[in-house]
């Protein structure tokens, strides 16, 4: 690895972003294209159907690709879909140097894209800011290696963890800022989930807003009643894991949580958030008798409690935006 290929690899992350809200199922790529000039051009994988991230950086490079080094943040597909291999497009062009993030563990790749660019002579590096990348395609690696969403529940408290005041009243605790961001999340999120009695205190549309993006699939635990913003939508009364199989099957890559109370305890409680987002407002209630984040029986002794790691703590307008990983239990 050079530092060539970190600032490639540096360029096909940036292209990555551009795609986030456009390519699921399919994972959100990147790629560049060193030509021989010094210059850089990118590609980023298109809506289902389109091409993928390395087809977007040849048709960029056009011919002056031969005996290039081309950064792609996801292993190149083998394997004909919607489209054809990409392996084959790149040992078509004159590809000389690959650099690759992370190996798909889709099993219609893992591992056959790195294998066939290198039996067609092209040298090949993987792992190029792995962590990186792997953290920009979680919920798609997640998927592919479990059938099933990655699950991001989202809370706004106060610093003494109060979401709500004893009458219920809870807007607004966190600043425009953050439920801007809120509202990207939403549109990162292939579907979007919050229990029935959340529904009837708030009638909650949970459409995007604040910034561009697609609307989530709607699902409730329980019933939806008649005339709620959130209709039309999912209703499920079933197991919750039999309903992160079905959104999984569905192509469901990310799923939001995004209350009530109670409704994240039962998912915390089975041991399926994969990450919790907790925007703190600097504000406090004072007391007991507010609505903390979780409803329901918690640990019964300090030897059962559930520990995680920060994945980053970030400041956004006059709020804290933490995000934590519980530790597979």
């Amino acid at each position: 690895m050079t530092s060539r290929d970190d600032s490639l690899m540096d360029a096909a992350i940036a292209a990555a972003t551009t795609a986030r809200l456009r390519t699921a199922p399919n994972p959100w790529v990147g790629a560049a294209i060193q030509l021989a000039d010094g210059s850089i051009v990118t590609g980023a994988t298109q809506p289902p159907g389109g091409n993928h991230a390395e087809i977007e950086a040849l048709r960029a490079a056009g011919n002056a690709v031969r005996g290039s080094t081309i950064a792609t943040t996801r292993e190149p597909c083998s394997h004909t879909g919607r489209t054809g291999p990409c392996t084959e497009a790149l040992i078509d062009a004159g590809i000389a140097r690959v650099v690759i993030g992370v190996e798909d563990p889709d099993p219609k790749v893992a591992g056959t894209g790195v294998s066939a660019l290198r039996d067609a002579g092209i040298e090949v590096i993987v792992g190029v800011h792995h962590d990186r990348v792997a953290e920009q395609l979680r919920p798609y690696l997640h998927h592919r290696r479990t059938g099933r969403p990655w699950v991001v529940a989202k809370t706004a408290a106060t610093l003494d963890g109060r979401t709500a005041a004893p009458d219920r009243t809870s807007q607004w605790i966190s600043s425009l800022e953050s439920r801007t961001d809120t509202h990207r999340l939403r549109a990162e999120s292939q579907a979007i989930l919050v229990g029935a009695g959340t529904v009837r205190a708030d009638d909650p549309s949970l459409r995007v807003r604040f910034v561009d993006g697609p609307n989530p699939r709607r699902v409730v635990l329980g019933s939806a009643p008649e005339g709620a913003k959130i209709l039309p939508c999912l209703e499920w009364r079933g197991d919750l894991d039999e309903l992160l199989d079905q959104l999984g099957d569905d192509g469901v890559l990310q799923l939001m949580i995004e209350g009530g109370a109670i409704t994240v305890a039962q998912f915390l409680d089975a041991g399926l958030i994969d990450r919790l987002v907790v925007y703190l407002a600097p504000a406090l209630f004072g007391g007991d008798d507010a609505r903390p984040m979780f409803l329901g029986d918690g640990i019964s002794t300090i030897d059962e409690l559930r520990r995680g790691r920060f994945v980053s703590v970030e400041r956004i307008g006059v709020d804290l935006r933490l995000e934590f990983e519980p530790d597979a239990g």
